[in-house]
């Protein structure tokens, strides 16, 4: 995802709709797709991504050029998904990621798309995070390392191990090799 034009940015932060709007646009499908991965369901992601753009909208005026518009984004998407899992997790919890029921047909071999969503649940939380934010959202590491405030190194060996889990688990079932503790 690549980060709006600063000038529309500050537009946006000075009440100008338009920019908002054009800002909104631009990265909201790359915001939703983030969200799904995390929580699993069609629905929730998008009240959820338009609950992060509410709160885009409200503090864009306070946002920092110093830092990537994306990062700072990604972020506010990530933490909402948090509080949404400790709500949930207080009452019904949120359908799992590897729930077939909830995983759209698409592509040539919908198998497959079901395999890496049953994938990406064997991961923890932040190895998950991290793989996504790099190879969904098409994050640089350092930007991942923003999102998720911790350092860069951190996010390089969470993506390297959860590739390495992803790989074994995509192996044919004859070469997967058994798992020692």
């Amino acid at each position: 995802m690549q980060s709006p034009d600063p000038a529309t940015i500050r537009s946006a932060a000075a009440g100008d709709l338009v920019a908002f709007t054009s800002i909104m646009r631009a990265c909201q499908p790359h915001v939703w797709r983030f969200v799904r991965y995390l929580v699993g369901d069609d629905d929730l992601a998008m009240d959820l991504t338009q609950e992060t753009f509410v709160r885009v909208h409200r503090s864009v005026a306070s946002f920092r050029h110093d830092a990537d518009f994306t990062t700072w984004l990604l972020r506010i998407a990530r933490n909402l998904v948090i509080d949404e899992q400790r709500r949930a997790s207080r009452r019904v919890p949120i359908r799992p990621i590897d729930d077939a029921a909830s995983i759209p047909d698409s592509g040539p071999d919908p198998g497959f798309h079901a395999e890496l969503h049953a994938a990406l649940a064997t991961l923890t939380v932040d190895q998950r995070d991290a793989i996504l934010l790099v190879e969904v959202a098409g994050l640089r590491y350092r930007e991942a390392a923003e999102v998720l405030d911790v350092a860069e190194g951190t996010v390089k060996s969470r993506v390297f191990t959860a590739r390495a889990s992803l790989a074994r688990w995509l192996e044919p079932d004859d070469r997967r090799e058994p798992q020692h503790g």
